[in-house]
């Protein structure tokens, strides 16, 4: 019987371990399907870790690991595909906040041969209108990046074993997991799922950190940013010939403005879009020192006794 390694990542997340634990296991255990839950507590401050190691000496399938300190989801998640042992992985929020009701009927068409089942949202749930807004301009843009839909996309999502080996064995440290398993390719369909309204706890994404999360991953996916600068030179390149005529004009008909007021306006518009574009390719230049350095995405301080191999203290 094939394996289904169900990977979680998992942040300040200790009230929500065991009632996630006891609903996947039900869940898969009524639709017989063989698995292992691999959680992964991303530098928690509470006690995430403590409650898988408890769960794990009960029940053998559960597995886990900590992190030194916090890395992020990213991190997180290729984690755990590098613990798993599975035919093939599930990526699911700790939360359940992506419904495992959905996991047999990802299961079902991995059987049927393919081989990425992506989770597609049908509803985003409750959300701010100022968060709705946003992550639509971002995966719109993202989606016009890549040239595939990624309206509504997340990473609740099926690989089969060969499209993870692929993903663990890209080189580049800063990975946008959602869009990667896009840009693999491989035989790929979708299920549709509502979002589920969080039962414990509290959302650890701000506004800023979304934010700073879109950044991120637009950066390290795409280089639209940097064509952005051109286009800024462009534009300000044609301001200013408009603005140089407009005053060359007036000028001659004896009707020129005084004072300093248009070039003091153009000395501000030209400014602020080479400020921009410095600024751009300072982030730029940060992910390429990051690169460079060659750390790792991650380092586990420790594991439960279940997982294979003795990696305890190993750098991935």
């Amino acid at each position: 019987m094939a394996l289904i390694s169900i990977v979680i990542p998992s942040f300040n997340e200790e009230q929500n371990i065991p009632r996630t634990a006891a609903v996947l296991t039900e869940i898969l255990e009524k639709n017989e399907i063989s698995f292992e839950l691999i959680f992964v507590s991303d530098g928690s401050k509470d006690g995430t870790y403590e409650e898988v190691r408890k769960l794990s000496e009960q029940d053998k399938r559960i597995k886990g690991a900590e992190f030194s300190r916090n890395f992020g989801k990213e991190a997180a998640i290729f984690a755990g595909l590098e613990l798993a042992l599975g035919d093939a992985c599930i990526v699911i929020d700790c939360d359940l906040q992506h419904p495992p009701q959905v996991i047999p009927k990802m299961v079902q068409l991995w059987q049927e041969g393919y081989e990425v089942v992506e989770g597609i949202k049908t509803s985003r749930g409750k959300e701010g209108i100022f968060h709705k807004m946003f992550a639509g301009m971002f995966y719109g843009i993202m989606s016009r990046m890549m040239k595939m839909n990624m309206k509504d996309s997340s990473d609740y999502k099926l690989l089969d074993r060969k499209v993870v080996d692929v993903l663990l064995g890209l080189r580049e440290r800063n990975t946008f997991f959602r869009a990667l398993t896009f840009w693999a390719g491989f035989k790929s369909t979708k299920v549709e799922y509502e979002v589920q309204e969080r039962e414990i706890g509290t959302t650890k994404w701000s506004f800023r950190s979304l934010i700073r999360y879109a950044i991120s991953n637009v950066t390290s996916f795409s280089t639209i940013p940097l064509q952005m600068v051109t286009v800024l030179g462009i534009i300000s390149i044609l301001f200013s010939v408009v603005l140089a005529i407009q005053t060359l004009i007036r000028f001659l008909i004896g009707n020129s403005v005084e004072g300093f007021t248009t070039v003091i306006l153009l000395i501000l518009i030209i400014g602020g879009f080479i400020m921009l574009s410095l600024g751009i390719i300072g982030h730029y230049l940060a992910r390429i020192y990051e690169e460079v350095k060659g750390r790792p995405k991650y380092i586990i301080r420790s594991v439960t006794d279940n997982v294979r191999g003795n990696i305890v203290d190993e750098e991935k």
